[in-house]
């Protein structure tokens, strides 16, 4: 059987077909109710699910499991209740064209997501393959890299990948046009530094000058050491208690792209430089509370791991983090004042 088959026939035997407009033009009129996909797109999902239990045919480009609605879909339902046809993605199909293997690139999206989300993954050398959320967006990544010291970088746009209308439009970050591209583009990335760009590693202990602050900084030995006690895995939740600049959580979400913290600070101007900060430097999943512990620290979800920059000897704030891990079940049996961690 040839491969299109199934995929061919899940569209003609579907009730209902949701679907972006350009794809719903290709479908043959065969009598289904069709829908194009509602904004935001999450709103898609409980019209896809009041109709649980009949034939619903979701479409989409290329590999819907990577960044696509395959994956959000799989938040809502079994594996066992809907079937997935994937076709080459935009990243297969990209690092086709230019010849970069996959595994040595890394695949990205701010397609929904904030453009800051790019400057973790900016370093000398690094290939990036980033789908776009619009034609504006090679444009703004352009002015992202300049911004951040990367003027030399290459641009690849790619446009209408796999279609007829396939183009690719190459240049430097530098020099880059304000023009718009097709809205339907990825742009690829080979990351070249400017002679004085600040040097930013994946580990912890970046330098003190890549932060916004106003003195209330943990330096960065003290943070590099910290962040080896605190020992962040994937998917693990951080309390960075008197935050200051943020750094100790900005450098926690670094280590892997599913690490969570709440940064929570007193002070109001300094949770405007962690704002700034978790810009900059690539995490602005960051959370940041606005309270004074240990009071802001009763509406939090439990963490993982605790640091306590600040109000240390404030009456009750160790005590409380302290309850709050216990309140996660399990907690490592050698804690210390400036670290409360689960195992």
């Amino acid at each position: 059987m040839r491969p299109w088959r199934p995929a061919r026939a899940a569209v003609l035997q579907a009730r209902t077909i949701f679907g972006g407009r350009r794809h719903l033009a290709l479908v043959p009129d065969n009598g289904q109710e069709r829908i194009p996909w509602p904004g935001p797109i999450e709103a898609a999902f409980e019209i896809v699910l009041a109709r649980r239990g009949t034939p619903v045919c979701l479409l989409a480009s290329g590999d819907p499991m990577w960044f696509g609605i395959g994956a959000s879909l799989s938040r809502f339902l079994p594996a066992r209740e809907y079937r997935v046809y994937p076709a080459p993605s935009s990243f297969s199909l990209a690092a086709a064209r230019l010849g970069w293997p996959l595994q040595n690139t890394v695949t990205l999206t701010v397609h929904g997501r904030p453009l800051e989300t790019l400057h973790a993954h900016i370093h000398p050398g690094a290939h990036l393959l980033i789908l776009s959320e619009n034609g504006r967006t090679p444009a703004a990544i352009a002015a992202l890299l300049r911004k951040r010291g990367f003027a030399s970088s290459r641009l690849f746009v790619l446009e209408h990948l796999g279609g007829p209308k396939e183009r690719r439009i190459d240049g430097v970050a530098r020099d880059w046009p304000s023009a718009e591209a097709a809205d339907l583009n990825l742009v690829a990335v080979q990351c070249l530094p400017d002679p004085d760009a600040l040097r930013l590693s994946s580990l912890a202990g970046l330098p003190d000058q890549a932060y916004v602050h106003d003195g209330q900084l943990t330096k960065r030995e003290v943070r590099a050491a910290s962040l080896a006690r605190l020992a962040p895995a994937p998917g693990e939740l951080l309390w960075d208690v008197g935050a200051g600049c943020g750094s100790i959580g900005i450098e926690w979400m670094r280590c892997h792209p599913a690490c969570r913290a709440i940064a929570v600070e007193a002070e109001e101007r300094r949770c405007r430089l962690i704002g700034e900060n978790k810009l900059q430097l690539g995490v602005p999943g960051l959370r940041i509370v606005h309270g004074r512990a240990p009071e802001a620290l009763d509406r939090l979800e439990p963490p993982d791991a605790v640091f306590v920059g600040g109000g240390l000897t404030d009456r009750g704030v160790l005590d409380r983090c302290w309850r709050r891990c216990l309140s996660a079940d399990v907690w490592s049996p050698t804690p210390s004042p400036f670290r409360l961690r689960r195992s």
